[in-house]
């Protein structure tokens, strides 16, 4: 097992591994750029360590620093949380020729899962089921006519290099293809530096089902059942909740099977997350995510599992600690994102927390770095909190939701609080009647004066 582990990143996430560090009586190493000196993740850590300025480039996403880190500090592993580093294969590379541990997967399965293409290719000789589409890259508006013609209408065009909703855009029918394809192009050049797009029948009411998977590198792999993601604003995740409201035990242990045989077959070391749109009974995928998703706690609700923990001892060459018998699901678990935003406009709002409390009480888990007078910095993502409930049904988590909420006090920005207020009071959100398409509907709805 490692001695000192390095936490190449910030916030809560960054929080959520020092605390499985220290339960497994790991010492562990913050990295922090100057607007972060005073974070709770430089004060919880054993050990913190400054890597540059501000801006994520210089600080967050520089390779030398992290590794001259390591170094330094003498961290024999890396935890890259999510974001950043997380699914960057020439960091991982890096990491393993200084003779490091990356905690997660190999940089070869996060190559394979990061192209959108070959992801969908690899997935579909596995046996996933995948969403009808081009069998690669769609270089010409008469191509993209001519595959959207036999795929059928309406098709949505993404970028293969994409990701967070960049690069995507739908044509309804045969008109609106030309002004999508070359839009989508246009936007996943700017994004990612390649223009490079393939095509997708598009489904009109699908809700976002993904199924958690985690492999041990030698040929073993679980699944530990779906979380339902459907409530999205461009493409952004909002709330998330597991098991899915619509998913029965038939369908979850048939996906599931697919999902856990697939990553075993590749030799998938760590945690994974296989995504799909669900429609009408059937699974479709969209991509793979190699890394520890923002919502994994729903998912260690329901199973009472340490995914990180996992993590790091399937990293040092320790079997997994559960096998796929030993999971069983127990009761329901949602969770919100709050984000330093203002609602409606959803833009970001830095600045000095002047009053920060916590709920508490059965079932509620509050992961965040906040803390009275911290003053959020305007450099990162607007993610400041995850509220998480767990109770024994859907209808009790959603009354442990709403009561947490009526507690949390989060003064001196703007916050996306209220949004969760709202929503709470949607009968369609109490039955768990909605789709990826909803919120931005309600939204427009709600706010449209």
């Amino acid at each position: 097992m490692f001695d000192k582990i390095l936490i190449a990143n910030r916030g809560e996430i960054a929080l959520r591994v020092i605390r499985a560090c220290r339960e497994m009586g790991i010492a562990s190493v913050a990295v922090h750029s100057t607007a972060d000196a005073d974070a709770m993740h430089v004060r919880m850590a054993d050990e913190a360590i400054c890597i540059g300025p501000p801006p994520s480039a210089s600080s967050y996403l520089s390779h030398p620093a992290i590794i001259s880190a390591c170094e330094i500090t003498g961290a024999q592993a890396i935890h890259p949380g999510y974001g950043f580093l997380s699914e960057n294969a020439n960091f991982v590379q890096i990491v393993e020729d200084h003779g490091l541990t990356f905690i997660g997967p190999t940089a070869e399965h996060i190559r394979m899962m990061g192209d959108k293409i070959t992801a969908k290719d690899t997935m579909k000789a596995l046996g996933v089921p995948c969403v009808p589409g081009s069998d690669g890259g769609v270089p010409t508006l008469e191509d993209a006519r001519r595959i959207a013609a036999e795929i059928g209408y309406p098709v949505i065009i993404k970028a293969t290099a994409g990701g967070g909703g960049r690069g995507m855009k739908v044509a309804m029918d045969a008109s609106e293809i030309e002004s999508a394809f070359q839009t989508a192009r246009a936007e996943s050049k700017a994004a990612f530096g390649n223009d490079e797009v393939y095509i997708e029948k598009y489904l009109t009411t699908p809700r976002h089902i993904e199924i958690q998977v985690f492999g041990d590198g030698k040929g073993h792999a679980v699944h530990l059942g779906e979380r339902d993601c459907s409530l999205q604003r461009r493409h952004q995740k909002v709330l998330e909740e597991a098991p899915g409201p619509v998913i029965t035990p038939a369908l979850r242990d048939r996906i599931g099977k697919v999902c856990a045989d697939a990553v075993a077959r590749i030799g998938y070391i760590g945690a994974g997350t296989i995504e799909f749109l669900f429609e009408n009974d059937e699974f479709y995928f969209i991509e793979m995510n190699t890394r520890l998703q923002v919502e994994h706690p729903v998912t260690e609700a329901i199973f009472g599992v340490d995914l990180v923990r996992e993590q790091i001892r399937v990293a040092a060459g320790l079997p997994m600690s559960f096998a796929q018998e030993d999971l069983r699901i127990n009761g329901h678990a949602i969770e919100v994102r709050i984000n330093a935003e203002k609602v409606p406009t959803f833009s970001p709002c830095p600045g000095k927390i002047t009053q920060y409390h916590a709920p508490g009480g059965l079932g509620v888990r509050m992961d965040s770095a906040l803390y009275d007078g911290y003053r959020i910095p305007p450099y990162y993502d607007s993610l400041i909190a995850k509220l998480i409930v767990h109770g024994r049904d859907r209808p009790e988590a959603l009354a442990r939701l709403a009561r947490a909420l009526s507690e949390l006090i989060v003064d001196g920005v703007d916050t996306t609080i209220p949004l969760f207020h709202g929503l709470l009071a949607e009968p369609a959100v109490q039955r768990g009647d909605y789709n990826i398409h909803w919120l931005e509907h309600w939204l427009a709805q709600h706010f449209e004066s």
